[in-house]
């Protein structure tokens, strides 16, 4: 099984700096790769898939690896064009809120920081939520 090392360093760096923004945010190691929860709630987990492993998330990456996959928790119309929109985002069967993105060479940043972001304020408590200002500029409204 690929260990939280397995992620690139780049992509990690990235991550944390977006996470570290939200407030009382904890990094972990997952049973694989890296997470950061809003208490006990898991907000964005990152993970490489490498020779086929871990299995579901191979299947649901279409690939053998290497490949670096974040997920994150979304909700409403912008799940439901998520899980439609195709390749860079895949929607696992386990959860009906969750959605993967494959992360690599094209991987748009600031998208990335308002997906996370939102799955943040999603996750967290509506006094911390409401702490958040978005990247298009406003607020949680959770």
């Amino acid at each position: 099984m690929p260990d939280p090392a397995d992620v690139p360093s780049d992509i990690v760096a990235k991550l944390r700096a977006v996470c570290r923004e939200l407030p009382e945010v904890n990094e972990e190691s997952a049973w694989v790769g890296l997470r950061w929860r809003i208490r006990t709630k898991t907000f964005a987990h990152v993970l490489t898939v490498a020779g086929g492993n871990p299995p579901g998330y191979s299947r649901l990456a279409g690939t053998a690896g290497p490949v670096t996959l974040l997920m994150f928790r979304s909700s409403g119309p912008e799940l439901a064009s998520l899980q439609g929109a195709g390749h860079p985002f895949l929607g696992p069967p386990w959860r009906n809120d969750e959605i993967g993105m494959v992360l690599d060479d094209g991987t748009d940043w600031d998208e990335v920081r308002e997906l996370v972001t939102e799955s943040y304020c999603l996750r967290a408590p509506k006094k911390l939520a409401e702490l958040v200002d978005r990247p298009d500029g406003g607020h949680a409204t959770t």
